[in-house]
């Protein structure tokens, strides 16, 4: 594993013209080092918590629990057939003095709470802890929890996380490495994405021989409170808190054209279609997608006059609407 570049003093300029155009992980040193509540969590646990509460609302929201002897890893029981913590309600305050009090123990129930939508549950934290470095269109999404291993999965967005309180650990690895990660099943999910089968932490590699060749090209960031890190799109990441009491602020953005469809649509509908062709099949369509979806060879259509392009150069909304059309109408057997 090597370790992620850091970049310093990081500028929205500096943000938007070099490291989101290299499409690699980037640490953000101290990007959120004058946050309330970085500075509230530099006094200590209760004094982050007595920050956080003072700007929560009382709506209900879902955490989970996990026993001690899960070692802090939230991910599946032995049989796969559901995850290994259950889920619980609580207001954000009583979360917050249960997770203290857990902290507390000398063998400590696992604590989290995944992706709460700030402005849902605490009104003024955007305000107050404000990322100028992205647009204050994206909602920040709070992680809150003790010391817990998130399981290796990827988001189909890009992602800028920032540190509020404790220290945690990330490993990435690129989109690519996806058939060295032995991914678990889509269906029964953790949190509602896939996640690897094997524990970065404590990999057991004669079961999962090829993860030592993901390992290889993992790259890693220790951050501490103010720091954030630049997640591209679908890279898969292992998180690692090493606190009783962290908090992770996410943000989450997708620049991608929104007319087009979900290219998740795509690829359900390949494993129900091109995966079942016989193999001379497969290679078949392999070429085409490589041709015309990817663009290998450039535009597929660079060789013809413009006016007999059609849909080798479909880009406009009415464009997009007509094949939205005619691929619903076959979908449905019209």
């Amino acid at each position: 594993m090597k370790p992620i570049p850091v970049w310093r003093n990081v500028t929205p300029a500096m943000f938007e013209g070099e490291i989101r155009p290299r499409a690699q992980p980037a640490v953000l040193k101290d990007i959120a080092g004058d946050w309330p509540i970085v500075r509230a969590a530099r006094l200590g646990a209760n004094a982050c918590a007595e920050y956080l509460r003072g700007l929560s609302v009382g709506k209900p929201l879902h955490y989970v629990r996990a026993g001690p002897e899960v070692e802090g890893r939230l991910h599946y029981r032995d049989d796969v057939r559901a995850p290994n913590f259950e889920r619980h309600e609580s207001s954000l305050s009583d979360f917050l003095t249960a997770l203290i009090a857990e902290s507390e123990k000398e063998r400590p129930d696992a604590l989290a709470v995944q992706g709460l939508t700030a402005p849902d549950y605490a009104p003024n934290f955007a305000h107050d802890n404000s990322l100028d470095l992205l647009s204050p269109r994206i909602t920040p999404r709070l992680w809150i929890g003790s010391a817990i291993k998130v399981a290796t999965h990827s988001d189909p967005t890009e992602n800028v996380a920032c540190v509020a309180a404790g220290r945690r650990t990330f490993t990435l690895f690129p989109p690519e490495q996806v058939g060295n990660l032995y991914m678990g099943p889509f269906h029964i999910t953790p949190a509602g994405t896939q996640v690897s089968m094997v524990h970065l932490t404590a990999p057991d590699h004669e079961r999962y021989p090829r993860f030592a060749a993901a390992l290889e090209f993992a790259e890693f960031a220790e951050l501490e409170p103010g720091d954030g890190i630049y997640v591209p799109y679908q890279w898969y990441h292992h998180v690692e808190s090493h606190d009783r009491f962290n908090i992770l602020v996410n943000y989450w953005w997708d620049p991608s054209r929104g007319d087009v469809g979900s290219a998740w649509d795509v690829l359900m509908h390949g494993m129900m279609t091109l995966r079942n062709l016989p193999p001379d099949q497969r290679r078949a369509w392999r070429a085409m997608f490589d041709q015309y979806v990817f663009l290998s060879n450039g535009d597929p259509g660079a060789h013809l006059p413009p006016h007999v392009r059609g849909i080798l150069a479909a880009s406009t909304p009415q464009d997009i609407e007509q094949m939205r059309r005619s691929l619903i109408a076959k979908l449905q057997g019209r």
